[in-house]
């Protein structure tokens, strides 16, 4: 059996008003001092796949418009809805106050591994990404609702921020049931 690949007509892909108006995965991302644009882009490109709600960068995690930033986005930073925050701990507490739980992406004591993870389809969640080098601060950490980890079995012990972003938002999508059955 061969597979033909499909030509870009007919991928039925929705517009950019069609994408605002549509159901948003219940799901924020955040930036935590995200340096690299080309991270970002890519968080955003992801971010628009899944239709998440909306991107929080926070501190030194530039913000759109950026040539760099549009060569990995391709035009994601212009539907999915984002916000600059000062500082990643602001936005955590902001999130929690309007009733999402927040989970930092990290390697900490009593974290959950991602593949063990459950939620309530009916929740609000919202995720922390941190800095290439540093991770997420401790204390961003202190003030998330828990951390979430990704299984690793190699010799290095990180992932690139972006390849990050795509394994916990596509993990979160299929927990949320995402989207729902039209």
């Amino acid at each position: 059996m061969s597979n033909r690949k499909l030509k870009i007509t007919e991928l039925n892909r929705i517009s950019v008003e069609e994408f605002k108006e549509a159901r948003k995965l219940p799901l924020v991302v955040v930036l935590d001092n995200v340096r690299s644009l080309h991270n970002i882009g890519s968080v955003f490109r992801t971010s628009d796949a899944f239709r998440v709600e909306c991107i929080y960068l926070c501190g030194i995690t530039a913000t759109p418009p950026h040539p760099e930033m549009h060569k990995t986005a391709l035009g994601a930073e212009l539907t999915v809805e984002w916000k600059h925050v000062d500082n990643a701990v602001e936005a955590v507490d902001n999130l929690r106050r309007e009733g999402y739980t927040v989970y930092s992406v990290e390697q900490a004591e009593g974290s959950t591994m991602l593949d063990e993870l459950r939620l309530n389809p009916e929740g609000r969640y919202a995720v922390v990404l941190g800095n290439e080098v540093k991770g997420v601060q401790q204390e961003v950490i202190d003030h998330s609702d828990g951390c979430l980890e990704i299984r690793q079995y190699g010799t290095k012990h990180s992932l690139n921020v972006s390849v990050t972003a795509g394994i916990v938002i596509w993990e979160l999508a299929k927990l949320l049931h995402f989207p729902p059955a039209e």
